[in-house]
C-alpha cells in the first residue's frame, strides 16, 4: 500500500533522470558532475544537450512564466515542456526568481568563490595606464574603484572564447572566476588572485533545478544538497534580490560560515566604480534567516537607493 503512492510520483520516464545541459565545455562538465553523483546513488541518468534559443515556440509568452535568465532560459523551457527532468546551472547565472513550477532541488558544495586575473605580466598594476577585459559590470566597477586610470573593455563568450580573445588582443589581462577555469583544467600556473574583489552572489556554487511537482526527482536530488553552501548562497542571493529590483547592477556579496557564525559582506558600486557602498554583518547561523535582506536594506538606506536609481536610468539608455 505504502509503495503505490510513491510509484505514482515516479515520472513516466521509467526513472531515468534526463539532465538538460547547454553544450559549452563548462556546462557539460557541470552536468556530468551531477550525472556521476546521481549514478553513484544508484539512479539511472542521461545527458540531453539543449541548443540555445531553438524551440521557444510556447503558447504562453516567456515573460508571463517569469523566464528571464539569459543563460537559463532554454533549459527552463525544455523542463516546462517535458524534454528534460532537471537542469544544472552555475548558480550565479540563475535569476533570483525562478519560473513558475520550477524549484531549487540541490545546491552542490561550493568550489572557489574567487575572481582571478589572467595577465601578461603584472608590472602594469604600478603604472598609470592599463587595459583589462571583463563583461561583468561588477568586476569592471570594482576594478575601476581600485585602478581608476585603467580602461576596462568588454569581454563576452564562454570560457574558451574569452581565453582566446585575451591571447589575440593587446590587453594586460582579463578577469575570470577561478572555479570555472579549475573545473575544465584551464587555470594557468601564472595568475593573480583578486582577494580584494567581492564575488558575484553564489559564485562557485552549482544549482540543480527540477519541476516542483516531480517528487521522485526532487527526492533524488535532495541527497546531493550541501547545506552549508545552501545557507550562504541564499543569503547572498537574498541580498541581490532586495537590491536589484529587476535591474542588473555592480553588486558583490559573500557569506562564509565559521563554526556556528556566519559572516556576510556585500557591496554596490556605481558603473564607473567611483561610488561604493559596503555593508558587513556577523550573526549566528541559527539566527541568519533574513540576514541578506537586512544588509541590503541597510545599504539602500545609507545611499544605495539613490545609486540604484541612477544605475537603472543609465542602463535603460
Amino acid at each position: 500500500m505504502g509503495n503505490s503512492a510513491h510509484n505514482e510520483d515516479i515520472p513516466a520516464n521509467t526513472g531515468i533522470i534526463r539532465i538538460g545541459t547547454r553544450d559549452s565545455e563548462l556546462a557539460l562538465w557541470q552536468a556530468n558532475k551531477v550525472k556521476s553523483a546521481l549514478e553513484n546513488l544508484g539512479y539511472k541518468t542521461e545527458l540531453v544537450p539543449v541548443k540555445s534559443e531553438g524551440d521557444l515556440n510556447l503558447d504562453q509568452p516567456l515573460y508571463e512564466m517569469g523566464i528571464t535568465g539569459i543563460f537559463t532560459k532554454t533549459l527552463d523551457v525544455a523542463m516546462i515542456t517535458g524534454k528534460v527532468d532537471i537542469a544544472v546551472h552555475s548558480m550565479k547565472d540563475v535569476p533570483t526568481t525562478l519560473p513558475k513550477g520550477i524549484v531549487e532541488a540541490a545546491v552542490l558544495e561550493r568550489a572557489s568563490n574567487k575572481d582571478i586575473l589572467l595577465h601578461k605580466g603584472i608590472e602594469f598594476l604600478n603604472e598609470e595606464k592599463g587595459t583589462i577585459a571583463s563583461g561583468s559590470l561588477r568586476r569592471k566597477a570594482q576594478w575601476l574603484n581600485k585602478y581608476p586610470n585603467h580602461q576596462v573593455v568588454d569581454l563576452r563568450g564562454n570560457v574558451n572564447t574569452r581565453l582566446q580573445k585575451l591571447k589575440d588582443n593587446n590587453w594586460n589581462g582579463a578577469i575570470f572566476a577561478e572555479a570555472g577555469l579549475e573545473r575544465i583544467n584551464l587555470k594557468p600556473k601564472d595568475f593573480l588572485p583578486l582577494e580584494w574583489m567581492l564575488p558575484a552572489p553564489a559564485q562557485g556554487a552549482m544549482l540543480v533545478v527540477a519541476m516542483e511537482k516531480d517528487t521522485f526527482i526532487r527526492e533524488a536530488l535532495s541527497k546531493l544538497n550541501h547545506r552549508e553552501t545552501e545557507i550562504c548562497v541564499h543569503i547572498e542571493r537574498e541580498f541581490l534580490k532586495v537590491l536589484e529590483g529587476g535591474c542588473t547592477a555592480p553588486i558583490g556579496a559573500l557569506a562564509t560560515i565559521n563554526v556556528d557564525e556566519i559572516h556576510f559582506e556585500g557591496n554596490l558600486l556605481s558603473l564607473d566604480g567611483m561610488q561604493k557602498y559596503s555593508v558587513q554583518k556577523t550573526a549566528s547561523v541559527k539566527e541568519s534567516n533574513g540576514l541578506g535582506q537586512l544588509c541590503a536594506k541597510e545599504l539602500l538606506n545609507n545611499g544605495g537607493r539613490e545609486l540604484m536609481e541612477e544605475i537603472k536610468v543609465k542602463l535603460a539608455k
